[in-house]
């Protein structure tokens, strides 16, 4: 019998609800804790839970069960998950046990998932490595060096849907005893409304192009519109401007070292390709419909 991916997707849900149930029944449900405190028991990859006609389920398969459930289910508290998890497993296994022949379709698909648990494995080596701070220092110099000072500005603006009232509180901004602040907070539907317009500093990129190509153009102080942009009509002030720096290394180190270590995995897996032994099936004049075929395997 041929299983597809979605059969397979159903049993997995179809014994996770038997086991764990709904979230909320585990939660309203769980049993109270015990009065009495049971023996601690030894906790490592290789103690066993259950054993079901001769074969052990460990306290490693239930660890790694877990990693793999739905977040819904990650979220439950771990004295839900133990039991539930326990019970999927003995299910599990009593199901693959009654399984005379694994089909060939299975069997690839664990063969697949094998090669990336192992790969991932290797990815996981090679990004361990501790990166050095002269590294992390010589790769953020590369990078900022000779970074050039850019401008950001500092603005605030009013959206409303219609030009005609953006024109009215242009002019109503603009007057001489005007409070900006207290017009967006009144008149502005966006959600910088009521922290008075404001927001914050930007440079070029951040904002939607008209809006971003009029603030340019504008000096401090400067009170321009009706902007259209796919928001609605905007009035804009521009507070200020500054230029800015490249950043600290402090700010960036996240940054740099998965830059440092994406860079390590793609030079270990060039090094690997290259000592590897590969040979291509030319398949040019393959159909690539064959992906979606499942039949392949009848």
């Amino acid at each position: 019998m041929t299983h597809t991916p979605t059969r397979a997707s159903l049993f997995a849900a179809t014994v996770l609800s038997v086991s764990l149930a709904l979230p909320g029944w585990a939660q309203d449900d769980a049993p109270e804790a015990e009065t009495d405190t049971a023996p601690a028991m030894e906790a490592t990859a290789e103690t066993v839970i259950a054993t079901v006609n001769g074969e052990d389920i460990t306290l490693g398969h239930v660890v790694a069960a877990k990693s793999l459930l739905p977040q819904q289910y990650q979220q439950l508290p771990n004295n839900v998950l133990l039991p539930g998890l326990i019970d999927q497993l003995i299910q599990q296994t009593v199901l693959s046990q009654a399984v005379d022949e694994v089909s060939e379709s299975v069997q690839v698909q664990l063969d697949n998932q094998r090669r990336q648990l192992v790969a991932a494995e290797k990815i996981d080596d090679v990004i361990s490595a501790e990166i050095d701070d002269a590294a992390i220092q010589a790769a953020y110099e590369e990078q900022y060096a000779d970074a050039e000072p850019k401008t950001e500005w500092n603005a605030s603006h009013i959206l409303v849907e219609t030009e005609e009232q953006a024109a009215e509180l242009v002019e109503e901004a603009r007057a001489e005893d005007a409070d900006f602040a207290a017009l967006a907070k009144e008149y502005s539907t966006g959600p910088s409304g009521p922290n008075g317009g404001e927001l914050g500093w930007f440079s070029a990129g951040m904002m939607v192009e008209p809006f971003e190509m009029a603030v340019q153009d504008m000096e401090p102080g400067d009170i321009e519109g009706p902007i259209q942009t796919q928001f609605g009509w905007h009035v804009v002030k521009l507070n200020d401007t500054r230029e800015a720096g490249p950043p600290a290394l402090e700010e960036v180190r996240g940054d740099i070292v998965s830059q440092l270590q994406s860079t390590a995995v793609e030079a270990a897996v060039a090094e690997l390709m290259e000592d590897a032994t590969i040979e291509r099936t030319d398949v040019e004049g393959l159909d690539p419909e064959v992906l979606s075929d499942m039949s392949i395997f009848e």
